[in-house]
């Protein structure tokens, strides 16, 4: 339930009136109403008994529930602010003659609910597509497949499917009815119930061609995998293969796509139109370490960035004012991702802007002129992407008056970073500073559980003796292996109807022969009572850019090949790196919240975070690591200006209930 209500985090506001439609049991009405105290939350659903139950069980001042068809009209037009479909669309096809076209007619109606900016979110299941696979079960399981090939949609008058059995316990079906039965297997106490449904009812591209259909702009779309259900219902249970006998990766468990009303003729997705001339915002250098003569690529933009976050405080709680909605057409360039999500081309991220003549407090006022300014708290430095971008950000923790409609409670929005709700980093990274800064506690971690297993004997490294060091010099372009590639199109936006509504030419940056996906990782091993993480003490040019010096501690990071295109692949290829890379042995891996985009707008990249416990150093490595006391490190993550290893660092110490507490109130 919470991983639920914190998909919804980084989409809805903290105030106004959502729907939670087919609301059940209410619980989960009862939840988002707990907490978004300012926020009016309806819970609806079609069977009136059940919303007696509900009113009777819940009761909070901004909790209201509501008999009525989720397909129906059953609020004004132009009402709410946000509609919320948690695993209920898949009943209106079922119950509809399994009509898949249902679904697609109750969200047409649901749009129209929708005031302005409203968001209409749903999180389901998706349909993988009718390819032909092939399903390996153990005999309890591969039983139960044979009754569900006679019973599955048992309210159609033809019920059931067919299949071809290879072998005992191996069949070949398509990938719909394989998921279909992977997903409900482990229902058996509620078999006869589960088996009257049709869970999926749209592929993911169907979801996303409905939604611009519909005027919603995208800002989510992505697979999910609970990571409960699949160590404890996956993982061991059943493989799926392709018909050349290739292991495919397990089904996600759920779905979520969200999207946002917008005015008819405002842009809702764009199209990319290589080739352009470029515009001179990004430029290349060329840096040559001294010791090993490595030249490596740099990009540069010009004037400092600096993001600028809003924040108060409200009946207890704190808010941040973010970008919402805010228009990133680069990432979605250059190839697909791990997951197989859609890169949203709208995100929420901080306020920011580029510091040139006036100082940083004139700046910051500036850019929030109109808003009544309380005080500043002083921020962080980091940089995003430090491997080949030379970009220092700024942050400004600036106080504002309360009240602001745009604003999101700033712990749910963690929550949802931990899920995969939301795939800014540098937002987050301000959000555990600040509420470091005012003393509050970041909250339950609800994404992937660790559980460190075994205690190691790595020597723990000082992290405030780091070392000062000068690597790089100057090089040219010819002595470059061009592994960075600088490129210009142009972006055409479109509303609901095809249309063109703008267009702008962008630079962006990519690996010329490697992939935009990147893996990030927490390398975690317990001695004694301390956990320990492992991080590189790297030299890199764009630290000496800023600084002088070119050491900096870095959380070991891998762009990825383009052949890795699934988890699997690139787990094994990461533990490859790891070996070779610092001679160690992995035990156990977590993935370590939802990926994020370190640097929108000026590369795709795309960073899959990993919390790794290291079982052993079993060779020397090219590379040693440096073991630091994660509870230290969270605590002086000042020391630390590697944004990559900033988000791995704070959410593991997260996760294993470290950053309680940051520091003391401000």
């Amino acid at each position: 339930m919470k991983q639920k209500v914190a998909l919804t985090a980084a989409h809805l506001l903290a105030q106004g009136t959502v729907a939670d439609m087919g609301m059940g049991s209410g619980s989960g009405s009862y939840a988002l109403a707990a907490l978004y105290p300012s926020l009016s939350v309806i819970g609806v659903d079609i069977n009136p008994t059940m919303v007696d139950l509900a009113r009777d069980r819940y009761r909070l001042p901004n909790l209201s529930f509501a008999c009525g068809d989720i397909a129906g009209e059953c609020f004004p037009r132009g009402s709410l602010d946000g509609i919320f479909d948690s695993s209920v669309l898949h009943h209106v096809t079922t119950f509809n003659g399994y009509d898949r076209g249902a679904a697609a007619r109750a969200l047409e109606v649901q749009a129209r609910l929708l005031r302005e900016r409203g968001m209409l979110i749903v999180r389901d299941f998706v349909d993988p597509g009718e390819d032909e696979v092939i399903l390996e079960l153990q005999p309890d399981d591969a039983d139960l497949f044979i009754q569900f090939s006679r019973e599955f949609r048992k309210l159609s008058s033809s019920p059931g499917f067919k299949f071809e059995q290879l072998a005992p316990g191996r069949f070949k079906v398509t990938k719909t009815i394989a998921t279909e039965f992977i997903l409900r297997k482990d229902y058996r106490r509620d078999w006869d119930t589960e088996i009257l449904e049709e869970y999926t009812y749209m592929t993911q591209s169907e979801f996303e061609s409905a939604f611009s259909r519909l005027g919603l702009r995208i800002v989510a779309s992505t697979p999910l995998w609970n990571p409960w259900i699949v160590r404890n219902r996956f993982e061991g249970k059943f493989v799926m293969r392709d018909l050349s006998g290739e292991e495919l990766e397990f089904p996600p468990t759920n779905y979520l796509i969200a999207g946002e009303k917008v005015r008819p003729g405002e842009g809702v997705r764009f199209e990319e139109r290589p080739g352009e001339k470029p515009t001179g915002f990004l430029s290349m250098d060329f840096q040559r370490n001294r010791s090993t003569r490595k030249v490596m690529d740099l990009v540069r933009r010009p004037h400092p960035t600096i993001d600028v976050v809003p924040w108060f405080e409200s009946s207890d709680e704190l808010f941040v004012l973010a970008r919402k909605s805010y228009p990133r057409p680069i990432l979605t360039v250059d190839g697909a991702t791990l997951d197989g999500s859609t890169p949203a081309q709208y995100v929420t991220e901080p306020l920011n802007v580029l510091q040139q003549e006036k100082p940083f407090g004139r700046t910051v006022t500036d850019l929030l002129a109109g808003i009544e300014i309380r005080r500043f708290l002083e921020g962080c430095t980091y940089y995003p992407s430090p491997g080949g971008i030379e970009e220092e950000v700024r942050s400004s923790l600036v106080e504002v008056a309360p009240g602001n409609v745009r604003s999101v409670e700033a712990t749910q929005l963690l929550r949802s970073a931990q899920v995969g709700g939301m795939s800014d980093a540098r937002l987050e990274i301000n959000v555990y500073r600040l509420l470091g800064l005012t003393g509050r506690d970041p909250g339950p971690w609800i994404g992937d559980a660790i559980a460190l297993s075994s205690d190691s004997k790595f020597e723990i490294a000082d992290l405030f003796k780091h070392r000062s060091r000068r690597m790089f010099e100057d090089a040219t372009a010819k002595e470059s292996r061009h592994f960075l590639e600088l490129r210009c199109s142009r972006f055409v936006e479109f509303d609901s109807e095809g249309k063109e509504v703008s267009s702008q030419a962008l630079e962006y940056v990519v690996p010329h022969d490697m992939s935009i996906n990147t893996i990030s990782t927490a390398l975690l091993t317990r001695r004694g009572d301390e956990i320990l993480i492992g991080v590189d003490d790297d030299d890199l040019p764009a630290a000496q850019s800023f600084t002088g010096n070119s050491a900096l501690f870095v959380a070991p990071a891998w762009r990825l090949p383009k052949s890795v295109t699934r988890r699997r692949d690139a787990r094994r290829w990461i533990e490859e790196r790891l070996l070779r890379d610092y001679g160690v042995r992995t035990k156990q891996w977590w993935e370590l919240g939802g990926k994020y985009h370190p640097s929108p707008g000026v590369t795709p990249e795309r960073v899959y975070p990993y919390a790794i416990e290291i079982d052993a150093q079993v060779a020397s490595g090219e590379r040693p690591l440096c073991w630091l006391p994660l509870r230290q490190a969270a605590r002086h993550a000042d020391q630390l200006q590697d944004g990559h290893l900033r988000i791995v660092l704070f959410r593991a110490a997260h996760a294993l209930g470290l950053v309680t507490q940051l520091s003391s109130r401000a």
